[in-house]
């Protein structure tokens, strides 16, 4: 059992953190959160969670926050994650992502805290030599956002060892899909991911979707991703943190399912299930060239996180995770 009602989660009002927050709640934890709404939406929120609009790089107020709730766990999702934002505007991001980060590491370290969980990506691989990259893999991310997220597990492990801080490292895949009560979801209209974008096209709120590459050497010529729904990625955080509360060993793993889908494929099931109660029509698909360093796969090998934690998905199956996408987008009519 977790710790009660001493998580603090950063970016709460978020797609993920929001998730997170359910999750909580659901376990009969009340989260404090922190988000300052910047791209965060407050209806996102479960209404029993203590919330404070503020920046995460505010060290004085986040330890006010967190010594007046007594929070001993930090779940930190707060960031800027447009990976092609992040090649146009590089400044942001590195003072998003990791300036920041670093000053709610140096605010839980002066207030006492013991266990800090981060959010990172996948994009710290890079464009792998491999299919599936195991958390020993080079680091070599293409992009500002690969390297701001390299960079803040770098000061994690760092201060991990100077401080009394057990450190969790998650690194995501392509996180997809809503909570099953539709209670949360992708808020953004100009969202960047494949399932979301897909979905608003089929439901009548895109014209078209660009498929970036059919050339690679893969089945069907598109890229081929690791998709995990959000609430069982949420439920992989619960569980890693209850094993860091009780081990107070510090943990690195990817979050992934281990097996992957094109393109193609993903477009082709919402093709199939987007009709009927959801209304809606076939994707228009128009063929764009490779974007610079876009691998040609990249699936997690999640052999070390089945090792440490003993997780159960509920929604390992694309056409799950792409049906609660669109009963998510559908009842955001």
């Amino acid at each position: 059992m977790l710790q009660q009602q001493n998580i603090l989660i950063t970016g709460g009002a978020g797609y993920i953190g929001s998730h997170m927050a359910l999750n909580l709640t659901d376990a009969g934890i009340t989260p404090v959160i922190i988000d300052n709404l910047c791209t965060g939406f407050e209806a996102l929120l479960p209404k029993n969670a203590i919330f404070y609009q503020e920046d995460v790089g505010n060290k004085q107020a986040v330890i006010d926050i967190i010594k007046k709730h007594n929070i001993t766990s930090i779940i930190h999702f707060a960031a800027s994650v447009v990976v092609p934002e992040s090649v146009e505007n590089p400044l942001k991001y590195y003072l998003n992502n990791t300036a920041q980060t670093s000053m709610l590491i140096q605010a839980a370290v002066d207030a006492g805290v013991k266990y800090f969980l981060f959010s990172s990506t996948a994009a710290v691989y890079g464009v792998p030599a491999v299919t599936q990259v195991c958390e020993q893999d080079n680091l070599l991310p293409i992009n500002p956002y690969g390297t701001s997220k390299m960079m803040s597990e770098m000061v994690l492990r760092d201060v991990s060892n100077a401080h009394n801080l057990t450190v969790g490292i998650l690194r995501y895949f392509n996180v997809a899909g809503a909570d099953e009560q539709l209670r949360a979801g992708q808020m953004s209209k100009n969202a960047t991911h494949l399932i979301k974008v897909a979905t608003q096209t089929a439901l009548g709120k895109r014209p078209h979707i660009e498929i970036f590459g059919s050339d690679f050497e893969t089945d069907d010529g598109t890229g081929v991703r690791d998709y995990i729904h959000v609430s069982d990625l949420t439920q992989i955080h619960h569980q890693i943190l209850e094993l860091m509360q009780a081990s107070g060993q510090s943990q690195l793993l990817n979050c992934g399912y281990g097996q992957g889908y094109s393109v193609r494929e993903v477009l082709d099931k919402i093709d199939e299930l987007s009709g009927g109660e959801f209304g809606g029509t076939p994707i228009k698909r128009i063929e764009s060239p490779r974007r610079a360093g876009d691998p040609a796969m990249l699936i997690a090998n999640n052999s070390h996180m089945k090792e440490i934690i003993d997780f159960k998905p509920n929604y390992q199956d694309l056409g799950k995770i792409i049906t609660s996408a669109l009963a998510w987008e559908k009842q955001l009519d």
